[in-house]
């Protein structure tokens, strides 16, 4: 099938279909919260190689980050440096259901926020209570001093608004909202959630790098069928568990909060991806809890790191001809780079040292040196580059999914 990746303005079912046909999740091509990937260069190599053209989660935002402005200028500088690598990219940044009272109280308010909403602008900066639910619902739900914002109080929406058409101008083309229900918990109709996502849409518009972005969130509910505010639907996988074989798992149509069923899956496109919340108690883990929504007590990322290459290899293959036989419009955000519960042990012949201890932090790993001076890496992340000198802890998937996309099995 002929895939088309022009768009101007709008895009049209068929554009949008062959974007998500080519879906990655990838953290930290910007910033992901603290971090940036620090194999960038291998990324955009392995990203063209793959042919992925919707890169997810390529910037974020959790509980705390570095200063805003510099968060933002980051993001930009990368964005400008992937589309060199291939323009047709669409990279998604986040707007997640946490806000962080040092990060938030740090930003002063610019003019054109107040103006959007029809306020005279003040010389002040965000204000984190002001955002909070105001019966304490979900207040320190990430921490200390980490919390969900409330969708029904002004400031939550000035500061969405604010963080959203920030990415836009950094050149970020996808917008991800999170847990919108969880947000919104208390906005009848969605009310508040759409009058903030038209004014993000008609931002987007005047400003974006291609006057079009892409708006998706984690839905649920009869919000998967309506289509006046996500431009798709997207969701974690929701694995079943195999208890015969050790880490088997598979798909399993209407089971729990799925995509997977006539309703939700065929009524527009939809992604669904391998995605990140944790582990159940070490006790719990690795051993098959059916009809959990779990995968061998793990997320759905950290269960597949579990796997061999070859399962791994065999998994992906499944996966992506179960979803699209059933679902037409149905996608596999194909896993490229993301955050794990559990560490991995990889093992670099005659290491660069100085890399290693240079990066460890911001890539997630310890390591030791052994006495033949190799290095033992323990890391938790996930990515999908062939191992390399440039790349030494890749997993080295990327050949299956380059394979998957370009022969949509």
């Amino acid at each position: 099938m002929e895939r088309k990746f022009d768009f101007y303005g709008s895009m049209p079912r068929d554009v949008l279909n062959s974007y998500l046909s080519r879906a990655v999740t990838h953290f930290g091509i910007g910033y992901d919260n603290l971090n940036a990937s620090r194999t960038f260069e291998d990324d955009l190599r392995m990203l063209v190689h793959e042919g992925a053209k919707f890169i997810g989660r390529a910037a974020l935002i959790w509980s705390q980050s570095q200063e805003i402005s510099e968060h933002f200028r980051f993001c930009k500088e990368r964005a400008e440096l992937a589309h060199k690598a291939d323009p047709q990219f669409i990279l998604q940044a986040c707007v997640f259901e946490c806000i962080g009272k040092r990060q938030v109280e740090a930003v002063n308010i610019p003019a054109y926020v107040f103006e959007a909403f029809g306020l005279a602008p003040e010389d002040r900066n965000f204000s984190y209570d002001a955002m909070l639910f105001p019966d304490g619902k979900w207040i320190n739900q990430w921490g200390k001093d980490a919390s969900v914002e409330d969708i029904t109080q002004l400031e939550s929406r000035m500061w969405i608004y604010y963080l959203a058409t920030s990415y836009i101008d950094a050149g970020y083309e996808g917008i991800h909202f999170g847990q919108v229900c969880l947000i919104g918990r208390d906005d009848k109709d969605f009310k508040y959630w759409r009058e903030v996502i038209g004014m993000i849409r008609a931002y987007a518009n005047e400003h974006g790098r291609r006057r079009y972005v892409l708006f998706d969130a984690h839905t649920l509910g009869d919000l998967r069928q309506d289509e006046t505010m996500f431009d798709y639907n997207a969701f974690p996988i929701r694995l079943q568990d195999v208890p015969e074989i050790q880490y088997e798992c598979c798909c399993e149509e209407n089971y729990l909060d799925s995509m997977f069923n006539e309703k939700d899956g065929l009524c527009r496109p939809f992604i669904v991806e391998f995605d990140n919340w944790g582990a159940m108690p070490a006790d719990k883990r690795d051993k098959p809890m059916v009809n959990s929504g779990w995968a061998w007590g793990y997320d759905e990322i950290t269960w597949f790191t579990k796997l061999s290459p070859e399962r791994r290899d065999k998994f992906l293959r499944y996966i992506w001809k179960w979803v699209n036989e059933r679902y037409p419009e149905g996608w596999v955000q194909m896993p490229s780079r993301r955050c794990l519960t559990d560490t991995t042990e990889f093992v670099w012949d005659n290491p660069d040292l100085d890399w290693l201890e240079k990066n460890a932090s911001e890539e997630f790993f310890t390591y030791t040196v052994d006495e033949k001076g190799d290095a033992h890496i323990m890391r938790r992340y996930y990515s999908a580059n062939t191992q390399s000198d440039a790349c030494p802890f890749g997993y080295g998937d990327e050949d299956t999914i380059a394979e998957i996309f370009h022969e949509e099995i």
